[in-house]
Parts: structure tokens; sequence; C-alpha cells
């Protein structure tokens, strides 16, 4: 049974559940509704609650538990004889998995039938081309014992959903029906149904912290990975990023600074574009502008926030490429050699920000007291002195603050970089020329027929932990300006 009908069925005893509570409550009372504790309502809730809480926590727990049972299992069953030089047990493992889910898709597509699938003896070979004709990726690290672990993790798994789902199910039966036992015109269902609900709301408010911990315990085990195989210092500190996908990738050069170079360049274009357009369009909108061009103007500036960044991409391939070529390419000062460099990303990503720094910043700007501007006017000062002398610098910390967070925006873009920018990984002082940055690299390097176990796929990780930590400080130094320059007005 899939997870989806799971949950479905879970919510349907809850549901069964609430109709029975409520009317067990009305009968302990007589009928009488003005008899119970609490109205009738809270003591189906109650039942409800009771059903579906403890059933979904052990679906949950079944979910984050299962996987480290199931990896023991396999790591036990895999010889030492079976993990290559350079590479570790985690990722023999990872490898078994990713096997386990091309054999579960090829018997979804029928290419392979269950029993084959399940046969220990089958020839590998014969294995390795029906799921490579299933479309499923396959290395050519993917061995017999390795073939082997992903059948018996397929078995494993499926008797752990199985189990699963009897007991998910169980659970939601035997605390409905202990919920309806204790229902009776005196049960306090209101009061236990609030403090239910408001353990329900923190466990809701916590899932964000969970969710970003969850997301940096990924990148760091994954970045130790990598650095157990490629060296640190080379990564950090090396000046050429020139992949090699044959072999293991020990022939690789893995630096990163051409990437980081790459993306603080795009960046700083992008910015120089969208901080002036953007600032200028939130004074005009904030202190020129009347209700009625206002009210138009404000949303047509934030549609272009909700434009996908793939037509972004293809605005800056397809038209702004071709634009600058014509101006700066063969035919004009001849300085660019194709349209995709990084002025061409930087300008449409440069557009892209706009909104964000027009919006954030003609909030901050109105949010400056009128009494300042009206004490200003008083003592003589003009619209234009007034907004240079007295909101700009009011609103200078939260404008900075603004910027920061686009600033952060434009060092995760992809897609506009992927088709604008180019693939070359350069250190150059040329805004024509292509460069790359390290989100792009990410997906380059996610993509491509390396093995997963070489730190040609793994550096995608230490990329990623690396970018994190980049915007992660952004963000930190933009709300560290806000809060302690920020002035506050009665």
């Amino acid at each position: 049974m899939s997870l989806f009908w799971l949950i479905l069925i879970v919510l349907a005893i809850a549901v069964v559940g609430y109709v029975l509570g409520r009317a067990r409550a009305m009968s302990s009372a007589g009928g009488v509704r003005s008899a119970l504790h609490s109205l009738p309502s809270y003591y189906g809730a109650n039942v409800a609650m009771k059903a579906a809480v403890p059933a979904f926590l052990l679906l949950i727990a079944w979910l984050l538990a299962q996987p480290f049972y199931v990896n023991s299992d396999i790591s036990a069953m895999i010889p030492d004889s079976a993990i290559s030089e350079g590479s570790s047990r985690g990722l023999v493992l990872a490898e078994v998995r990713r096997a386990a889910r091309g054999l579960d898709n090829a018997v979804a597509s029928d290419v392979i039938t269950e029993d084959f699938a399940r046969n220990a003896r089958a020839d590998f070979n014969d294995v390795t081309a029906r799921l490579k004709e299933a479309g499923q990726i396959v290395t050519s690290d993917i061995t017999q014992p390795v073939l082997r672990a992903a059948q018996r993790y397929r078995v494993l798994a499926a008797a752990g959903n199985f189990y699963m789902t009897i007991a998910v199910i169980l659970v939601a039966i035997v605390g409905a029906l202990w919920a309806l036992r204790e229902t009776n015109a005196q049960f306090r269902a209101r009061n236990t149904v609030e403090k239910g609900v408001q353990a329900i709301l923190i466990a809701a408010a916590s899932i964000a912290i969970l969710t970003t911990v969850g997301i940096v315990l990924s990148l760091v085990f994954n970045t130790i990975e990598f650095f157990k195989l490629y060296p640190a210092a080379d990564f950090f500190f090396g000046l050429t990023w020139s992949p090699s996908f044959s072999g293991r990738g020990g022939s690789s050069e893995l630096g990163i600074i051409p990437l980081l170079w790459g993306t603080f360049y795009i960046s700083f274009v992008a910015l120089a574009v969208a901080v002036p357009i953007g600032l200028f369009a939130a004074i005009y909108l904030s202190e020129y502008a009347g209700p009625k061009v206002r009210a138009v103007a404000k949303p047509l500036l934030e549609i272009l926030a909700g434009i996908p960044t793939i037509v972004y991409g293809l605005f800056a391939l397809l038209t702004v490429g071709p634009l600058l070529m014509s101006v700066f390419g063969d035919n004009g000062f001849g300085i660019m050699k194709a349209g995709t460099a990084v002025m061409t990303a930087g300008l449409v990503m440069g557009i892209m920000l706009i909104p964000f720094v027009s919006s954030l910043s003609d909030d901050i700007i109105n949010a400056v007291p009128q009494a300042m501007r009206d004490g200003s006017y008083g003592l003589g000062a003009t619209k234009s002195e007034t907004v240079k002398k007295v909101v700009l610098p009011a609103a200078l910390p939260g404008i900075v603050g603004a910027i920061l967070l686009a600033a952060s925006r434009a060092i995760g873009e992809t897609m506009i970089v992927v088709l604008g920018a180019g693939a070359a990984a350069r250190l150059s002082l040329n805004p024509f020329e292509a460069m790359t940055t390290v989100t792009a690299k990410i997906v380059s390097q996610l993509t491509g027929d390396a093995d997963f176990a070489s730190p040609v796929a793994l550096v995608a990780f230490a990329l990623g932990m690396t970018l994190f930590i980049v915007t992660l400080g952004l963000n930190i130094f933009a709300l560290y300006i806000v809060r302690k320059y920020r002035e506050q007005y009665d």
C-alpha cells in the first residue's frame, strides 16, 4: 500500500471517530447539550485527534527509523572486497539504493518481472542491460555484490512498509476506541483538545527549524565524504576548475575560486542594475507618485517578481545576448565573442531583482513618519531636499538590508546563469566573456555521467555548503545592519 492511501485510511478513521464521538457524547447526556461539559464538537475532535495524531507520529518515526535499520542490514552483507579504492561503504550503500530504485521503476514499467528482479542468480549483465532499457541510471561500479544487496534492500523495504501499514492502522483504531471509551458528559473534552491543538501548533512552528537542520546535516555529511576523497586546501584555494569524468575523478582539478569569482562578478553587475533602478522607483512611488499612478505602477513593477527564472534565462539567451553582440561583437566594438557572457546574465538578473529592491525600499520609506517630512517642509526645504536630507537617511539602514537580501538572491540564481552566462570557469575582469557560478556547476555536476562515489559528483555538496554559508552570512549581516542602525519612531 502506498503512503498516500495509508494517510487517507488514517484520516478516514479520524473522521469516523469524530462522528462517533459527537454521537456518544450526546447519548451520554441524554440528548441534552447543556448537560455536557463541552460542546459536542469537542468530544468528536478529541476522538479524531487521538486517532490521527499518534498514528501520524508513528508513521513519521517509522519512516525515519526504517532507513537506518535497512542500511545497517545491507552494510553488513557487503564484503570489504566490494569497496573499491578511493570509495567508502557509505558511497557503496548509495549505489545499492540507486540500483534498488532502478529495479522498482523497471518492475513498475513492466520492463522486468518481480520474480526476475528478486532472482539472486540472475545474470548481472542481463539485469544491467534491462535497467538501461528502462531508462535507469546504471554506473560502471554496480557489481554483483551491489546487485544482490539491492535485491535484499527491496525485500526489506517492502516488508517494512507492510508492517508499517498494519501498525499505523492499528494505532489509529486503538486511539479512536480509547477516546470513545473516555467520552462521557463529565469529560473535559475542550481542555484536552485545546492542549492538543497547542502542541500541534508548536510542532508546526518547529518544522522550519527542523527542515533547516536537515538540509545542513545532509550537506555536511556529503561534504565530509568529499573531503575524504579530495584535499580541502586544493578545493578552497585552487585556481582551476577542470572536472574529469574518466575513472573516479582522480585527475580532476576542483578549485572553487573561479566559480566564486563568477558568482560575485555576475551578482555585482546585477546589483549595479537593480539597486539604482529599484531605489529610484521606490522613491518615486513613495514621494512623488499620486494614488492612481501608485495603484497601477506598483503592481506592474511587482509582476517582475512572479516571472519564472527560466523565462528570464530564455530572454537573456534569445534577446539580450544577440542585442549585446550587435553592439559589442565583431560588427561593433569587437570585445564580445558570444552572446553568453557576464554582462548578459547580469543585466537580466538585475531586471529580475528590481522588484525585490523597490518593494522593500518602498515599504521602508513609507515607514518614515510623516511628521518628519512636515517638519522639513516647515523649515523651508523642498521635496527633493526633504527626500535627500531627511527621508533617505532615516530609511538608509533598511534600504541597505534590502540590498543585501537582494544580493543573497542573486548569488543563489541558477537558470539565468546557465542560459545567459555560459559554462566557462575562468578568472577574468572582462564582463563580456563567458563565466559560470557555483549554482550552475552544482547542477552540472549532479546531471553528468560521473560516478556518484567520485569527487566529481560529491563536489556538488561541497559547493552547496560553501554557497549556503555565504548566503547565510549575507542574510545575518543584513539583519544586523537593520537592527543596529534602525531608528525607532513614536
